[in-house]
């Protein structure tokens, strides 16, 4: 089975703030197929933000960007089926996510990434 992880945007700017390797960290927790990918809102939200220079290299060539409907992030995420993994660091977002069931990646200590919810 394919997962796909959507990384959102609190995750890529402390990702890029705490100097943490966000594709290294992923290849290192996830012993499953998956690909990487990040909503067009969320790279409109990064235009904005500090550091969003970095934040776009980060997000290389390699990251697919999904064409979504209108809305708010957390809400399009949330709509993902459950194949989806969401990364993000958003403490409001996480718990709408765990009531739901879905599993997360979120940054721990500022250093590395961890899966939880996993099955």
């Amino acid at each position: 089975m394919m997962f796909t992880i959507v990384l959102d945007t609190n995750i890529i700017l402390d990702a890029v703030k705490f100097k943490v390797d966000l594709i290294d960290e992923i290849n290192k927790i996830c012993n499953f197929q998956y690909k990487i990918v990040i909503l067009d809102k969320t790279l409109n939200e990064l235009k904005n933000k500090k550091n969003s220079k970095l934040a776009f290299q980060l997000i290389n060539k390699d990251i697919k960007v999904i064409k979504t409907d209108k809305g708010y992030v957390d809400d399009l995420l949330l709509k993902l089926d459950k194949n989806h993994i969401i990364a993000t660091n958003d403490k409001e977002l996480k718990m709408r996510l765990k009531k739901d069931s879905r599993i997360i990646i979120t940054l721990r200590q500022k250093k590395y990434l961890i899966i939880e919810n996993i099955l």
